[in-house]
């Protein structure tokens, strides 16, 4: 049975391990992308990740873009939204269907 996880700094994501997700608090980047290798080698289907982390790990992130599993999701952190998670939401639709079909009407 695949599981959930959750990688950022405490305070982003301790209320997550009330839902049930294992939770995986890291300071450092580095600590960061090991555990993101570990998780992404492990059982589990979804990963969800602080932006904050994931604009550090791009790199990484756009190898597992291409794997069917796991989906890797940027979430916002305390110390906010960077639009880190809207950014690769983009990229995905552009790489699934060959066109920016998202665009901002201001």
């Amino acid at each position: 049975m695949y599981r959930v996880a959750v990688i950022g700094d405490r305070d982003s994501i301790y209320g997550f391990a009330a839902l049930g997700l294992d939770v995986f608090p890291v300071s450092e980047l580095i600590e960061a992308g090991k555990t993101l290798r570990q998780l992404a080698e492990g059982n589990y289907a979804v990963i969800f990740i602080t932006e904050s982390l994931a604009q550090g790990l791009e790199r990484e992130l756009d190898h597992y873009r291409n794997l069917p599993l796991p989906a890797i999701i940027p979430i916002p952190g305390v110390s906010g939204n960077t639009g880190m998670g809207v950014k690769m939401v983009k990229k995905s639709v552009e790489q699934a269907v060959g066109s920016d079909i998202i665009f901002n009407e201001n």
